[in-house]
């Protein structure tokens, strides 16, 4: 702006002015205004005692550069327009709007009076803090930043906040204040250094102390007090009550169960509180909601009687069993023991999912625990007293094999009832695994042979149902009977020999040979048949043992008339011992 163009602006000013300044009046106007009087001039202050005061204006014009402001003096004030600009560009001030500037001096280069916008904000806040330093109250402030021993804080001037200061309880973590506004004491002030010193401890500690009757009447009569959400966490809301922080614990916000506090609250929310407990000590403070509401599980039992069928909805699930809710703030747990009379559950999953409708046998009430024990199979009927009442020891039943393991197979003997058979039950002859015999979905037949309705079990047996070939073999045969066998494996005490149709002996390395052998691979072979002599048989143990030596036939001597005679027909001892070998050769 050209000081031509500060001129023009000038002139339109005052042309808009109701009234003319004494200091401003001339030659020119003195007939316009009529007799003058005196009185007005000596009234007037020194212009020079006015510089660096605060002075009320009225903004005149608004250009790209400046503000012109109309403070009752000889010409108008500049002001840089920077110090009404906001960090987005937007002009805080228009003509008309009345405002409090500092006069830093009467007269520039150009005539102009030298004002400043924030000098009079710095002023009026330095004026404020001493105040409120005088008066002992307390003063908001937004902090700016984490400096060396604490915060710089803004109070409309740059004050501080020492670390130890900024809390009643230590804060660790000091930068996480930063952008936050506080009300605080003045507890320092020295305008000359530009020193300002804050307490924010200092303000929460006269608050509390103003509070903790009105706290401790809460308690005692059980009233509630009205508090604003402060901050959410995963396991409750801190409540503002008045400079006194207190904590509602997620598991005191409703009798229903709440999965996080953000279900029910937002910060800033106004809420009405219980005062729970209250350590004045330690400055803690437990509060409560639901408590404002009768518990449902005052006449609980009369609700939910044990015994009796409900509905429910799941609205959890875990490992060990699902949580039904009956009615709103009344849950239930069904175990996995009691989800079904025959499959053994893993996973809950694997019968309900979160949200289904379910009905449920109330098994067991706990008042004081707040716990409800529910059962999902006692619904339908016990398949295992189906069982006890039509099945007996000795039955002979077919089935379906469900299952094969190491162990044994899994025949089905009624739906979702299956029964054991252990691979020891399921020939006559020994078996490695179920699988040489059976595959799931063949047709079986077998003999219960135990019923165990307590444990949920029943023992079955295939070989039971098939002719005992021990007994025909032990029928048969007798002691010291020779029989044929082959070898079925080799161990190292001796081996074993199929002597047909399942029936199994043992020949110990002992009886192998008359010689003493370390490994009966010496003397028989997997897979070859011999000749052995029964010289055990054990009817209750079924067992049989075998021997090859002493089925062996004994060789005979050859007898004398065998033996070469000589050229006379006559034998002698020579002949007998073959001394020839022994006669030396010629030369010898």
């Amino acid at each position: 702006m050209t000081s031509e163009e500060r001129k023009d602006t000038r002139e339109e000013s005052k042309k808009t002015s109701a009234s003319i300044h004494p200091l401003e009046l001339t030659s020119a106007n003195i007939d316009e205004t009529g007799p003058i009087d005196m009185s007005q001039f000596l009234e007037i202050p020194s212009t020079d005692s006015m510089e660096h005061q605060l002075l009320k204006g009225r903004v005149v014009a608004v250009t790209e550069t400046d503000v012109l402001v109309d403070v009752g003096l000889k010409s108008e004030g500049i002001i840089a327009i920077e110090e009404f600009t906001t960090p987005r560009g937007e002009i805080l001030v228009k003509p008309g709007d009345q405002i409090e500037v500092f006069l830093e001096r009467m007269e520039d280069a150009n005539g102009y009076v030298v004002l400043s916008k924030v000098k009079a904000q710095k002023m009026k806040a330095w004026e404020e803090v001493e105040n409120a330093f005088k008066e002992n109250r307390a003063i908001k402030g937004v902090v700016l930043d984490r400096v060396k021993g604490g915060l710089a804080v803004d109070v409309g001037v740059r004050a501080f906040l020492p670390g130890s200061l900024a809390d009643i309880q230590p804060v660790r973590n000091l930068r996480a204040l930063r952008g936050q506004e506080y009300e605080m004491k003045v507890i320092k002030v020295n305008r000359k250094r530009g020193n300002i010193v804050l307490s924010r401890k200092a303000f929460l500690e006269e608050r509390m102390s103003g509070q903790k009757d009105r706290l401790i009447e809460a308690k005692d009569s059980k009233k509630p007090i009205k508090g604003f959400v402060k901050n959410i966490t995963n396991f409750g809301v801190f409540v503002d009550l008045g400079g006194i922080d207190g904590l509602l614990h997620v598991t005191d916000m409703s009798w229903r169960r709440v999965a996080h506090p953000s279900e029910l609250f937002k910060v800033g929310d106004e809420i009405d509180v219980l005062v729970l407990d209250y350590d004045e000590e330690n400055n803690k403070l437990q509060l409560g909601m639901k408590q404002l509401e009768p518990s449902p599980w005052g006449n609980i039992e009369e609700k939910f009687p044990p015994g009796s069928r409900v509905k429910g909805k799941v609205i959890s699930l875990t490992n060990y069993g699902a949580f039904v809710e009956l009615e709103p703030g009344i849950e239930g747990m069904i175990h996995v023991s009691e989800m079904s009379w025959t499959k053994k559950i893993k996973n809950p999953s694997s019968l309900v999912n979160i949200g289904d409708e379910v009905e449920v046998a109330v098994l067991q009430i706990d008042k004081d625990s707040k716990r409800i024990s529910l059962g999902l199979k006692q619904i339908e009927e016990d398949p295992w007293e189906t069982i006890k009442d039509s099945f007996a020891v000795g039955d002979i039943i077919e089935g379906k094999v469900k299952n094969i393991t190491e162990f044994g197979v899994f025949i089905e003997v009624l739906p979702d009832v299956d029964g054991l058979v252990h691979i020891s039950d399921l020939s006559w002859r020994r078996i490695a695994h179920p699988s040489e015999l059976y595959k799931k979905g063949d047709q079986v037949e077998a003999k219960i042979t135990n019923i165990d309705v307590v444990n949920k079990r029943i023992s079955l047996s295939i070989k039971d149902v098939l002719p005992d070939v021990w007994e025909k073999f032990f029928t048969s045969h007798s002691l010291n009977e020779s029989v044929e066998g082959a070898v079925t494996k080799i161990v190292d005490f001796g081996a074993f020999v199929d002597l047909g149709d399942g029936v199994e002996g043992l020949v110990h390395i002992s009886e192998l040979s008359e010689d003493h052998i370390e490994d009966p691979s010496q003397v028989v072979e997997v897979g070859k048949a011999y000749s052995f002599k029964l010289i055990r048989m054990d009817r209750d143990e079924k067992r049989i043992g075998l021997s090859l030596k002493e089925n062996r036939p004994v060789e005979e001597e050859p007898k004398s008339s065998d033996k070469p005679a000589g050229k006379d027909g006559r034998v002698s001892l020579g002949d007998i011992f073959d001394l020839s070998q022994f006669q030396k050769k010629d030369g010898e």
